[in-house]
């Protein structure tokens, strides 16, 4: 091969390196990770992207109306997905001091599952158990399935196709046991993250406004 046309090759080949290297990276796209979300949890997921949100950090989005939760790494890669039980009365408000009550005696229109951006870390209840905070001063948290009277069916309502059967709880999102020591635990419950839990009583484009909404 001539001096010239190894110049040429080089000079294609340093051109093509720069313009790989010059493509902007593809924007982790939420909203195309589960067919399946509805509307107002896709609109939130993409939101928490667009807006850089997160920081970087895991984050979970609880649909109350689907009564279903999101889970995603820093990245914005969904890491699982899982019904899940909520608070018995609807609302998105916490009420005054309810995180100072023991959940027996919170008053059941009080048993709310507030809505919200939440900063979220690893702790434990109590009793010791681990959990993920989502409000401490509510008391609200992302924990396991535990056990309950059997009136109150927990198991059979976290497996029913439908959601309004699902709020049951005394306000915290709780979901199956294998789910949260398969997928919650390692994500959230080991590093400070962010819970997104959508409005059942406002609009969700009120709470959550895209950048490109603005």
């Amino acid at each position: 091969m001539s001096g010239s046309r190894k110049a040429l090759c080089a000079l294609a080949l340093v051109c093509a390196c720069v313009s790989a290297a010059a493509a902007p990276p593809q924007r982790s796209t939420a909203a195309s990770a589960v067919t399946t979300m509805s509307e107002d949890a896709r609109h939130v997921a993409q939101w928490v992207l667009d807006a850089r949100d997160h920081q970087g950090r895991p984050f979970a989005v609880v649909d109350k109306k689907d009564a279903r939760l999101y889970l995603f790494d820093g990245q914005g890669r969904l890491t699982g997905t899982s019904p899940v039980l909520l608070g018995m009365a609807r609302g998105d408000h916490s009420a005054p001091g309810v995180g100072m009550l023991p959940p027996s005696r919170i008053p059941v229109a009080d048993r709310t599952t507030p809505a919200g951006r939440f900063p979220s870390e690893p702790g434990r209840n109590l009793d010791g158990e681990d959990l993920v905070w989502v409000d401490y001063d509510a008391g609200i948290a992302i924990h396991r399935l535990r056990p309950a009277a059997a009136h109150q069916a927990r198991p059979e309502r976290m497996a029913s196709a439908g959601a309004d059967d699902n709020r049951i709880s005394a306000g915290c999102v709780v979901v199956p046991v294998a789910f949260y020591e398969e997928k919650v635990k390692p994500v959230l419950g080991r590093q400070r993250g962010v819970v997104y839990v959508l409005p059942e009583m406002r609009s969700v484009r009120e709470m959550f406004a895209s950048p490109r909404d603005l």
